[in-house]
């Protein structure tokens, strides 16, 4: 059991050295709009040279959320530029894969934004009841 105790940490410590849930929820939201994309329903649109922007941003989607999930350094970079990809699937790929791609991007890219590195990890609830208890 020691074994998957230690692995379970060592990803939470991975996790938090990062803006994991940003990048999570931006590639969720890329592969979400390109799932919305092999739809067979009558409302999908394909603007352009064979909708070729409509696939090209939400791979560039989930390029940003993987690279902010392994290259934290760069995050703001990412972030910018999440929301700007995001955004702009509203109008290439089934307005942001219907709302929700679009959404699930630009929340994520904000989350990203907004992720500093020097804050400390969030102690679990055990931790911080015993905390008091501890204390007094």
């Amino acid at each position: 059991m020691d074994g998957a105790a230690g692995k379970r940490a060592a990803f939470r410590r991975w996790r938090y050295g990062r803006p994991f849930w940003g990048g999570l929820l931006l590639a969720f939201g890329g592969a979400w709009i390109l799932l919305t994309m092999k739809a067979s329903l009558k409302v999908v649109l394909h603007i352009g040279m064979q909708g070729l922007a409509g696939y090209l941003l939400p791979v560039l989607m989930v390029l940003l959320g993987l690279l902010t999930l392994f290259n934290p350094a760069q995050r703001l970079f990412y972030s910018i530029t999440g929301v700007l990809v995001s955004l702009g699937t509203w109008l290439t790929s089934n307005l942001g894969g219907f709302l929700v791609g679009l959404l699930l991007g630009v929340v994520g890219s904000c989350l990203v934004f907004g992720w500093l590195p020097d804050q400390e990890p969030r102690g679990s609830r055990r931790e911080r009841r015993r905390a008091p208890v501890e204390a007094g």
